[in-house]
């Protein structure tokens, strides 16, 4: 059997970590000292997004005069004094995954638009920062994710072409993303459930990151 790819690019918030959920519940806590109605629905508007894009959403949300800037530090320092050092959960299946691709020698990226200092450390603490072989951030490429600068980035980096990459994702903006750069998309949904246009950018939905590995194992000799 040929080889039919040669490289997986993966997000991180949702797809490696257990992380959009915490994140959403740190806003929530933050929104209700300051009675800023439905940021859940804000915050998954948000999912996938770099911190410019993110803060732009915020404010046409909720006016140019929301002190978007104060409210993210304030979430921001109640997310990591709860799960920095090693404590933020990693998703099912990961270390499986990053294991198999190593060992049958699969290039591996990861493409996330949080920024690369908090990506890093992230990476670092789990133990899983050895995987990959390139760390693409938020704050590496000018347009955030629908755009598919990103994965492009991530493919050139890794010295692959995107139609023999794959791309696993869990968010809509991710998923358009890969598509939109020509990539394999694998969407393994977190807090976005699967939606007709999600089924028509991607080649297979899959429940977890185990269902990946069996997937893809198809598809390597």
């Amino acid at each position: 059997m040929k080889q039919t790819f040669d490289a997986v690019v993966f997000d991180m918030d949702g797809v490696i970590f257990d992380s959009e959920i915490k994140v959403i519940e740190c806003w929530k806590e933050v929104a209700d000292r300051h009675q800023v109605p439905d940021i859940e629905t804000a915050c998954r508007e948000c999912l996938g997004l770099n911190r410019e894009a993110a803060k732009e959403r915020m404010l046409i949300r909720y006016g140019a005069g929301f002190p978007y800037d104060h409210y993210k530090k304030e979430m921001s320092e109640l997310f990591h004094s709860r799960y920095s050092a090693g404590r933020l959960p990693l998703k099912e299946g990961v270390v499986e995954l990053l294991s198999y691709l190593k060992e049958k020698q699969i290039k591996v990226a990861l493409a996330s638009s949080t920024r690369r200092q908090v990506v890093m450390e992230e990476l670092q603490d789990a133990g899983i920062l050895g995987y990959f072989e390139q760390v693409i951030c938020g704050d590496m490429v000018t347009r955030s994710k629908p755009a598919p600068d990103i994965f492009q980035k991530a493919c050139g980096e890794l010295g692959v072409q995107p139609n023999r990459t794959y791309a696993v994702e869990d968010s809509y903006n991710g998923i358009r993303a890969a598509s939109g750069g020509g990539l394999r998309p694998i969407m393994v949904p977190d807090l976005a459930e699967p939606t007709e246009e999600m089924q028509s950018l991607t080649e297979i939905i899959l429940p977890s990151l185990l269902k990946v590995k069996e997937y893809l194992a198809q598809f390597i000799p």
